[in-house]
């Protein structure tokens, strides 16, 4: 959503949402969200009780519409201008002569935003500027948060969902025009699939796809779409393809020389070789070991592993993309890790992981374009031909990945704007571990998030008879004791198990009562993971 100078900013790109000062207002049931919609659709201006009733309700016209209209108004105010009292005008939503009238500054909805944004990218295109033109097609497009009016019922939503669906699929495909012109075709290839599985029937968006395949060095991938959409249509409309797929299907097969890209530019001459350098290297199976004795977790592992089956049955319509966040030392890696060794089956084109050191003692995270650069080197990618900055690498790391079943993991992540660009797009899946929580990722990009915390008394206690070497055999009040002082957490039990299980000629009691005079060592060890215990990555803080 825009930012604008208004307090109250309204969506109706995606379900019918406002705002006011940033917290979002309690719209209440879906006829009154129908009401705001349309009068936000034409803020500024008078909508009579009659229009309204026609846009909400059509022909299912109950005798207590226009009644309803009020009734709705009423909620609407209540929940936009919380400190009107109850008699008093109303400043934003105004009674007028026979209607309504929600004065508010235009841009504050982000409907109106789109359409401003898309007509300067058309005028913009009229000047010849490209990348400027694409700078505002991408500004326009990155408003929508779903389907327009989505869950808002009557007649004239259901116009609106039509009507600015269409606009956006046409502006997609304007913006894919001028990126082809740009020769950026290999980001093309990566972006355009999931708006044609949207709309798999719209031609155009498959002449464009195809156009961008046999640029990007994919010819074969080119032809297969063109099978692909014939079969659909015969099926669906029982229709060949127009003319112009037939045209450019034939040109593909001849090689014909006006389909080469206006320019050739780093990404594209990288992806040329796409199947070489994949090829060319061994299939990633970068998976660190996983952790010994692992214990607990039982119930998050099989949540984790029937969610990504159940994401995979999409058919990579999405990345599903899962984020397990929690404590220092909660065994968030080894919860991950466990996951992923069991899920290598769904992923035949093997796995890569990078460590984003979010928290790491060095205090410095790894960059997105560091990671995009370990992740292209694990593709196979020379680094003689490693394309700079982040937008370039993304751009070939997702062309790489397109139409692959590839597990990515990102360990000890710490923020979600660097995360984002190392999210593939189809038919991947991408874990990840973090102390923070991302709940930006989920509301923006559908991450699934999971949240882990202490082990319980039963899980701890048999990890340290597990891992201290035969010092403790049992629950009893030295377990209990342990498990107090490192708080439940897997990291801290497996050090002072580690502990118990080098010092055998130490009594037990004193080693325990070491742990209890010595405040905040525990919780310093556990913090610095890896760094202070001398123990493998595997079984670091994060």
């Amino acid at each position: 959503m825009v930012t604008t100078g208004s307090p109250l900013r309204i969506q109706l790109l995606g379900p019918v949402r406002a705002w006011w000062n940033e917290a979002e207002v309690a719209l209440g049931p879906p006829k009154q969200r129908a009401v705001l919609a349309l009068l936000a659709s034409r803020a500024g201006d008078v909508v009579g009780v009659e229009n309204i009733v026609d846009a909400v309700w059509g022909s299912d016209l109950p005798h207590t519409a226009a009644g309803g209209v009020h009734t709705y108004v009423a909620g609407l105010r209540r929940a936009l201008e919380p400190g009107r009292r109850k008699r008093a005008a109303g400043l934003l939503l105004t009674s007028e002569s026979g209607g309504y009238c929600l004065r508010v500054d235009p841009t504050a909805v982000d409907a109106v935003v789109f359409a401003r944004s898309l007509g300067d990218a058309r005028r913009s295109r009229g000047r010849g500027d490209v990348e400027a033109t694409l700078r505002l097609y991408e500004q326009a497009l990155a408003g929508w948060r779903g389907e327009a009016f989505s869950r808002v019922p009557g007649p004239f939503a259901a116009m609106e969902r039509d009507r600015l669906r269409d606009l956006r699929l046409t502006a997609v495909e304007e913006w894919a025009e001028d990126m082809l012109a740009a020769g950026r075709h290999a980001e093309l290839v990566t972006e355009l699939p999931a708006t044609v599985s949207e709309e798999p029937l719209r031609e155009k968006l498959r002449w464009l796809l195809m156009l961008a395949l046999y640029r990007s060095g994919r010819r074969v991938h080119a032809l297969w779409t063109y099978d692909e959409t014939r079969e659909l249509l015969f099926r669906e409309l029982g229709i060949e393809p127009g003319a112009d797929l037939r045209t450019l299907h034939q040109q593909i097969l001849s090689g014909h020389p006006e389909l080469s890209a206006p320019g050739a530019d780093p990404a594209s001459l990288l992806l040329a070789g796409r199947e070489t350098a994949f090829h060319g290297a061994p299939k990633p199976a970068q998976l660190p070991p996983l952790a010994r004795e692992f214990v607990g977790r039982a119930t998050e592992l099989a949540r984790l592993e029937e969610w990504v089956d159940s994401e995979l049955s999409h058919g990579g319509a999405w990345t599903p993309v899962a984020v397990v966040d929690g404590p220092a030392g909660a065994g968030k890696s080894a919860l991950v890790l466990r996951l992923a060794h069991r899920l290598t089956d769904r992923f035949p084109d093997g796995q890569l992981y990078v460590d984003l050191c979010g928290t790491g003692p060095q205090g410095r995270a790894v960059s997105a374009d560091d990671a995009l650069g370990q992740l292209l080197g694990g593709l196979g990618v020379d680094g003689s031909r490693m394309p700079s900055g982040v937008a370039a690498r993304a751009s070939l790391y997702r062309s790489l990945l397109h139409g692959r079943r590839m597990l990515v993991i990102f360990d000890d992540a710490h923020d979600a704007d660097e995360l984002r660009p190392l999210i593939p797009r189809g038919s991947s899946c991408v874990l990840v571990t973090s102390r923070q929580r991302f709940s930006g990722l989920a509301a923006r990009d559908g991450a699934h998030l999971v949240t882990i915390g202490p082990l319980t008394e039963e899980e701890g206690t048999r990890l340290l008879i597990r891992l201290s070497g035969g010092r403790i055999e049992g629950p009893g009040p030295v377990t209990e004791r342990l498990m107090a002082l490192c708080g439940g957490l897997p990291l801290a039990l497996r050090i002072v198990a580690g502990q118990l299980a080098v010092n055998p000629d130490v009594p037990l009691d004193a080693l325990v009562e070491q742990y209890a005079t010595a405040p905040g060592r525990l919780e310093r060890l556990t913090v610095q993971g890896d760094a202070a215990a001398g123990l493998p990555r595997v079984f670091e803080a994060s």
